[in-house]
């Protein structure tokens, strides 16, 4: 780590294939629990041994609990769990704490997340206790239900999973990790930090950030819960990736961070760099300056203009490839002690 996480919202990164994910240095993938549960379903993806036999992706996968998905829907909630409406079929739906482990459980991911109260913004401040009242009850009951499968949940010694370490078909063990919540309130936040911090999660995932707020706001969160947090448990910020966050969130201790900009951007036309370039303007129609693979500004600048999916694909990897590579030159300036001097470069 740091790490960045692309994600497979329906179970794929957006038009590209395992290999070229792995090509590419992805170590992990997110995957989205709500949109699995509706299609194709958690028994299909069950017995088909899995996420990851089901995408035929060999590496480590995370899955969020569902809960940011149900809420942006107008879930009706209660203390119990939310009640939704599909989005595909309008049939009537809950999900609980027990209900969203036992759903991650099936699926098989690597990474799975506690079912939390995701908290909008903006919110008064005892609207967010509220909200953290809950989060708080419900991971409780999310770590209940994973330590009730306690012998697949964990390796025969007992030792936590670690990010990176290949799985074992027979053990199955899948790693929790916690959510903080608290919307832009110090108190809360810390008060979460602190509650979630001394359970038995195997990492922290912070919730609740780039959801309307301030980039201000978002660092301010993260200043208030890392010194909080415990040193020896991975921590995971939930959709956060622009080139400035990743610098501001790595300086702050964050290990892995998820992000659908890189994609979302690629199919827009919009190519990362520095600077970065919107492709699908008159300027490239002409311009032979290559991309990642040796294909021309020109070239894509066409593919975009006609809607060729190839366009897509290429952006894609574009975006993914300076995403990683950037990541990868953050770690590389943190081992050699030089990672303010490539922040200034940058930001």
């Amino acid at each position: 780590t740091p790490a960045f996480v692309p994600v497979g919202t329906q179970a794929t990164v957006k038009s590209l294939t395992p290999e070229e994910l792995d090509t590419l240095g992805v170590q992990l993938f997110f995957v989205n629990t709500y949109h699995m549960y509706l299609r194709p379903g958690i028994e299909v993806i069950e017995k088909l041994g899995g996420l990851h036999k089901f995408m035929g992706w060999k590496g480590p996968v995370i899955t969020d609990s569902g809960g940011f998905q149900v809420f942006s829907l107008g879930a009706k909630k209660s203390d119990d769990g939310v009640e939704f409406r599909s989005h595909w079929d309008g049939t009537s739906h809950v999900f609980t704490p027990e209900k969203s482990i036992e759903i991650q459980k099936k699926l098989g991911a690597d990474i799975i997340l506690a079912f939390d109260d995701c908290t909008p913004y903006p919110v008064t401040h005892g609207q967010a206790r509220r909200s953290l009242s809950r989060t708080h009850a419900w991971a409780t009951r999310s770590l209940d239900a994973h330590l009730s499968f306690r012998p697949k949940s964990r390796n025969p010694e007992g030792k936590t999973w670690i990010p990176g370490q290949a799985r074992d078909d027979k053990t199955n063990y899948q790693a929790l990790y916690g959510s903080i919540q608290g919307s832009v309130y110090e108190d809360l936040r810390k008060e979460s930090a602190e509650f979630i911090g001394a359970m038995d999660f195997d990492g922290i995932a912070i919730g609740g950030v780039a959801v309307g707020e301030s980039k201000k706001e978002m660092v301010d969160v993260l200043d208030w819960v890392g010194p909080i947090l415990p040193d020896k448990k991975p921590r995971h910020l939930l959709g956060v990736g622009e080139i400035d966050d990743i610098f501001a969130l790595v300086e702050r201790g964050i290990d892995t961070f998820d992000c659908v900009q890189p994609t979302r951007l690629a199919r827009m036309g919009k190519l990362m760099g520095k600077p970065a370039i919107d492709i699908t303007k008159k300027q490239y129609a002409r311009d032979l300056t290559p991309i990642e693979g040796g294909f021309s500004r020109a070239y894509l600048h066409h593919l975009f203009r006609v809607h060729e999916l190839l366009g897509y694909r290429l952006a894609t990897i574009h975006n993914l490839h300076f995403v990683h590579r950037l990541v990868d030159d953050i770690r590389e300036s943190i081992t050699k002690g030089s990672f303010l001097e490539l922040k200034d470069e940058w930001i």
